[in-house]
């Protein structure tokens, strides 16, 4: 029994001794630990008394614990959500160019008074701008009558909001080739009426307007082609001398009207004489405007 006691002694003074004695090597504590107990054994086996049994020591094995990773249940989590409201979302909006006049203004299918009239855009209205002219004098727009979806309207008195610098620039439709508008052919039908008298002898022609145009001015020569006589009457208007009693004045020989006037009197009874006639109407007065001759032969 004494000896048991002295081993713990003999471990503890030669780890004492390692941190005196710097070179002394130190062994490692698994090391100490086997050789105090094969110390123990041996003495225990010295002392032993015969036939004694003694006990077994079988090495313990070192366990290492490796610490599990955490495990982490999982909590019912909630997703937000965003309650979408008008206000909340964003919506892109196409903004068109929009068009309103301060007078009435055609709308046509070209740029320019030469193309056809196909609408007009009053002052109240307004309509979608969806191009331009290259001088920006006339604007591609929707038709805000029936007819053509789109036409072209003058921007002399009109006023446009939105991006207009972001407008398409359009080429215009080729000049329409002007129809070009007969003007109205003056005409007229000329006939011997009666040879009349007061103060001389005059001759009555007998006119009728065939045509579109009326006639204002008349001038009348007649001829005598047996005395080589000639007398030319010019005037305002139409009149017609009935003997020496009554006088009839027309200013204006509309188209299809009919009516008779004198010419200017001979001195002497040109009955059975050959007389020309040339009568010209003129639509305005003093012989101006649209004028046309007609040419008469006739005996009184």
């Amino acid at each position: 029994m004494r000896s048991s006691k002295r081993i713990p002694f003999a471990v503890l003074l030669i780890a004492g001794l390692a941190c005196i004695v710097p070179d002394l090597a130190v062994l490692e504590p698994n090391a100490i630990s086997t050789a105090a107990a094969q110390t123990v054994i041996a003495g225990l086996t010295q002392n032993a008394p015969q036939g004694t049994l003694l006990p077994t020591l079988e090495a313990v094995p070192t366990v290492t614990f490796t610490p599990a990773p955490p495990t982490f249940t999982p909590t019912e989590t909630s997703t937000p959500t965003q309650s979408l409201t008008p206000t909340s979302v964003s919506t892109a909006t196409l903004i068109v160019p929009l068009i309103s006049v301060s007078i009435p203004t055609n709308c046509r299918n070209g740029p320019g008074k030469v193309y056809v009239l196909v609408g007009a855009l009053l002052v109240g209205e307004t309509a979608e701008v969806y191009a331009r002219d290259p001088t920006n004098r006339y604007w591609y727009i929707r038709n805000p009558d029936p007819g053509p979806e789109f036409c072209w309207a003058w921007g002399e008195y009109a006023t446009l909001t939105g991006p207009i610098l972001l407008l398409p620039v359009y080429t215009p439709p080729p000049t329409p080739t002007p129809t070009l508008t007969p003007i109205p052919s003056p005409s007229f039908t000329a006939e011997y009426a009666s040879l009349d008298s007061c103060v001389g002898w005059w001759v009555e022609i007998k006119l009728k307007n065939t045509g579109p145009l009326p006639f204002k001015s008349v001038k009348i020569e007649v001829k005598d082609n047996v005395t080589d006589i000639e007398l030319v009457a010019l005037s305002d208007g139409f009149t017609d001398l009935d003997g020496c009693l009554k006088t009839t004045i027309k200013d204006t020989l509309g188209s299809g009207d009919t009516f008779i006037i004198s010419a200017s009197a001979y001195t002497y009874n040109p009955s059975g004489h050959n007389i020309r006639a040339l009568i010209t109407l003129c639509s305005n007065t003093g012989q101006k405007g649209a004028c046309i001759t007609s040419k008469i032969n006739f005996k009184p």
